[in-house]
């Protein structure tokens, strides 16, 4: 808590007075919840998986879960939100558990491109699945509101193994259904 008075003073803030006595303690409690991520193991969440799925071999797709994230390089927010898609082989795991491995690894500083790869890195290796594709559409704020500061601005990164990578009508399909969600 004293590194981050020792922030407040270097602002040119006083950390004595009344309304930041208390933030030293709220921000590290802040950086525990931003960075839980270290903390968590995503081959264990997607350790649990089934395998009574009646032989389902097709295209299973996660949209739009919200992702919060920090840069590693300015220390700030990063947010958007991640498609998850995979073509299983012989087990699947449950919806949820994609949604909490995007959360570990966007849980740690990070930069937009390794996230990507993380994400689908830990599903191929859990789940040896034909085929896992990751999509991630962020806004920086480290480009938002410093530096060139352009509002607005979107960065989009994808990350894709086997059949997504070898078929084009596998990724032709992934990326029309991920389009349709936005249609309703």
């Amino acid at each position: 808590m004293d590194n981050v008075r020792g922030l407040l003073s270097f602002i040119g803030e006083n950390p004595d007075r009344e309304g930041l006595r208390d933030t030293p303690k709220r921000v590290v409690n802040a950086m525990l919840d931003h960075f839980a991520g270290y903390h968590e193991d995503p081959m264990q969440v997607l350790s649990r998986t089934f395998s009574e799925v009646e032989g389902y071999d097709e295209l299973v797709l996660l949209t739009d879960i919200e992702l919060h994230s920090h840069c590693e390089h300015h220390m700030v927010p990063f947010v958007g939100r991640a498609h998850v898609g995979y073509i299983p082989d012989g087990k699947v795991v449950g919806l949820s558990k994609l949604a909490r491995v995007v959360d570990i690894f966007a849980k740690r500083l990070q930069v937009q491109e390794k996230l990507t790869a993380q994400i689908a890195g830990a599903i191929q290796e859990a789940l040896k699945p034909h085929g896992v594709a990751v999509i991630l559409q962020c806004q920086h704020f480290c480009m938002c509101y410093r530096g060139v500061r352009k509002p607005g601005s979107w960065t989009t990164t994808s990350k894709l193994h086997g059949i997504f990578l070898r078929n084009e009508a596998s990724r032709t399909e992934l990326l029309k259904l991920i389009d349709m969600k936005r249609e309703r």
